[in-house]
C-alpha cells in the first residue's frame, strides 16, 4: 500500500470526519464541530496519509491531529486510520512525522490519551517507546478511564 504524508487541506475535512466516525463508537468519535475545532486550534497541525497509488490521488487512509503547547510538551489529539488500511505502517508514519514536527517546535516530549481497554492502541504506542504516565478516571463519555502516555522526544530513537 503506497502512501504519502502531507498537511491537511480544507477539502479533506469530510473524509477525515468519516474516518473518525468509523474508528470510534458514537459518543467517543468527534462531532463535526469538535473535529473542526481541534483542527483549527492555534499551534495545531493535521497530517494526512493519502494513497499515492489511487489514480485520482485523493484516497485518504488516515490522519493525525497534534498540538504544540508552547511549554515544551506536544499533544497527540487523535490518530485515525481506516480499518482496511491498518497494519500497513500508516499510523507509524503519521506518528513519526508528528513527532518530528513537534521536535522542530522545541517540544521535549509528547503526550496522548487512550482508553484503558484499547489493547491495540496501547501495544502500538508502547512499540513506539511511549510509557504510561498515569490514568484519568472516566475520561471518555462512556465512563471508560484513559491512560496518559508520554514519549521523550529528545532521547535517542531505539529500533523497534
Amino acid at each position: 500500500m503506497e502512501f504519502t504524508v502531507r498537511d491537511f487541506k480544507s477539502e479533506d475535512f469530510g473524509a477525515l470526519w468519516e474516518i473518525d466516525q468509523s474508528c470510534f463508537p458514537p459518543g467517543i468519535s468527534y462531532t463535526r464541530h469538535e473535529l473542526k475545532s481541534f483542527i483549527h486550534q492555534p499551534k495545531t497541525f493535521t497530517l494526512v496519509a493519502e494513497s499515492s497509488e489511487d489514480q485520482s490521488g485523493n484516497l485518504i487512509f488516515g490522519f493525525l491531529i497534534a498540538k504544540s503547547s508552547g511549554r515544551g510538551i506536544g499533544h497527540i489529539i487523535t490518530i485515525d486510520v481506516r480499518c482496511e488500511a491498518r497494519r500497513h505502517h500508516i499510523g507509524s508514519a503519521l506518528l513519526s512525522a508528528a513527532e518530528a514536527r513537534l521536535r522542530s517546535a522545541t517540544c521535549a516530549s509528547v503526550r496522548l490519551e487512550t482508553a484503558v481497554d484499547n489493547v491495540t492502541a496501547i501495544t502500538f504506542y508502547k512499540r513506539h517507546q511511549y510509557y504510561v504516565l498515569g490514568t484519568v478516571p472516566r475520561y471518555y463519555s462512556n465512563g471508560v478511564d484513559a491512560l496518559v502516555l508520554e514519549k521523550d522526544l529528545l532521547s535517542p530513537v531505539l529500533s523497534s
